[in-house]
């Protein structure tokens, strides 16, 4: 086999990473720059796979100042690779995406450019014949095909899975199926990179949590459930598999060997297993891994009962995705989840010694009132959370949500394939966005005044931990965040589709 050279590339949306100040950037002996954001995992897996099969690999993230386009464009040059693969998570990067492919065409035509991620993995075919510069598309994990489509660059008809362009025409290949063996791999390269990505909140939002040596790992994909909104279930085929205990542990112990003291786990659902779940507690306490640890799960996992092997191996975070405080909002997103659960969960979580417990929570969801909006809020104020979120809903192909949206004619699938829309944009049994705004605004009110002077102690926990790392005014700066006024020239332009929703409002 042919050894090549690889480019592997992380496109990122500029609005969900942090560059940390250069207070906090200075004396770095290492080199590194300091950014808030998730590590690209995707990239960082396949590097060691590729070099496995005899490649050589440069990895670029664009979350650094000095890998931006004219950064890679010019390492064309000097590096001459074989190969670009530019990895990409969602529709928000897209345009950035296509940016990037035009600029490192333009330089060198002759270097084959194909692209992955979850976003390309739902669009392939559309990416091609939106994108004249993008010469391919892998779909789905990347492990197999893309050493696959190395092997025979020539011959892309033989590479199971794979979307290319035969002059002008679209060609989809058979599928390739799921990765059955997922120990198979090497741990994925963490040490290349010249960033160190610093632990925040989760969804990036702009708050440190720990200076700590942190990274993510992966020790599961996908997910069995149908959340209307999520898009996980298509891309695993509505299954979830996972890595054996011992794999997980290996790498773990390589994480604490090379001095990690914090780590989170992207697992769609981690609290799935209990044996497998027992077994990686254990392990972690048995070689004495000094590391923290978080990961997020649903509030009806049989994974709850297994919250003290969780403290005991030194888990200190723990996200729930609650979504409302409404029963009827929950059957809506088909959640299929109840009030009660939630409350026992996150109560428990906290009773067994969860130092940290997080709620993700989403309004303006389809048939959603002012009031239930205010029970989210309100319930969230009787939960034992130490923090949350509360974002609008929104859309993205690849869902449910998508589909029933494509059915009811409020979205034209072969128009709006590369856009995501708020629900309340197009979607006329969602309040308007003005009214979700305002009334998220008063429910922020309202649950931050209870948290003062019903919670006081775990208020100012929660104050003085991003303060350890943030200004006092950054601190207040992300505390009154939800009460700015929406920046229009950030959404998207619906004007036709807004002023329908309007019409079909009106009419009833």
């Amino acid at each position: 086999m042919q050894s090549m050279k690889v480019f592997l590339v992380y496109v990122r949306d500029e609005d969900f990473y942090h560059i940390l100040p250069d207070r906090l950037n200075k004396n770095k002996d290492d080199g590194k720059l300091k950014v808030m954001a998730f590590p690209p995992l995707g990239i960082q897996t396949l590097a060691p796979v590729l070099r496995k099969h005899g490649h050589e690999v440069r990895m670029f993230d664009t979350c650094h100042p000095e890998m931006k386009q004219e950064n890679i464009a010019m390492a064309l040059s000097t590096d001459n690779p074989d190969v670009i693969a530019l990895s990409f998570l969602s529709t928000t990067s897209y345009r950035l995406l296509k940016s990037m492919a035009k600029r490192l065409k333009t330089e060198n035509p002759d270097i084959p450019i194909i692209v992955g991620g979850a976003f390309a993995t739902n669009n392939a075919s559309q990416i091609l014949e939106d994108c004249p510069y993008i010469d391919c598309v892998g779909p789905s994990e990347g492990e197999e095909l893309l050493p696959d489509y190395l092997e025979n660059i020539n011959d892309p008809e033989v590479v199971d899975g794979l979307v290319w362009r035969n002059e002008d025409k679209v060609v989809v290949n058979k599928p390739r199926p799921l990765i059955r063996d997922l120990d198979q791999f090497p741990y994925p390269d963490r040490q290349t990179l010249p960033i160190e990505y610093i632990e925040s909140l989760p969804l990036d939002i702009p708050a440190v949590v720990s200076m700590d040596k942190w990274c993510t790992i992966q020790t599961s994909r996908g997910s069995p459930y149908k959340c209307i909104y999520c898009d996980i279930p298509n891309l695993n085929q509505g299954k979830w598999r996972f890595r054996s205990p011992e794999h997980v542990l290996g790498e773990m112990q390589e994480l604490s060997d090379q001095g990690y003291k914090s780590i989170y786990l992207t697992d769609d659902h981690f609290l799935l297993k209990n044996k497998r779940i027992q077994a990686i507690c254990d392990g972690i306490v048995e070689r004495d891994l000094k590391f923290k640890w978080g990961c997020e799960g649903r509030v009806d996992s049989v994974g709850i009962q297994m919250l003290p092997y969780l403290t005991k191996s030194n888990c200190n975070f723990l996200a729930f995705g609650v979504e409302s405080g409404s029963q009827k909002v929950l059957d809506r997103l088909k959640k299929d989840q109840t009030l009660e659960q939630v409350k026992y969960a996150i109560d428990e979580a906290k009773r067994q010694g969860i130092e940290k417990v997080h709620g993700f929570f989403v309004v303006g969801c389809p048939d959603e009132t002012e009031g239930e909006i205010m029970d989210s809020f309100r319930f969230a104020s009787k939960l034992s959370l130490d923090s949350f979120g509360f974002n609008r809903l929104s859309v993205y192909r690849g869902t449910p949500l998508w589909s029933e949206y494509v059915s009811r004619g409020l979205i034209d699938d072969k128009k709006d394939w590369d856009k995501w829309f708020r629900c309340s944009e197009v979607d006329p049994t969602v309040l308007p966005a003005d009214v979700v705004h305002e009334t998220r605004k008063k429910g922020y009110k309202l649950l931050f005044k209870i948290m003062i002077f019903r919670h006081p102690v775990r208020t100012y926990k929660l104050i003085r931990g991003f303060s350890k790392f943030m200004r006092f005014s950054d601190v207040m700066r992300l505390i009154l965040s939800p009460f700015r006024k929406i920046d229009h020239s950030k959404t998207q332009k619906l004007t036709d589709k807004e002023l329908e929703i309007q019409d079909l409002r009106k009419a009833s």
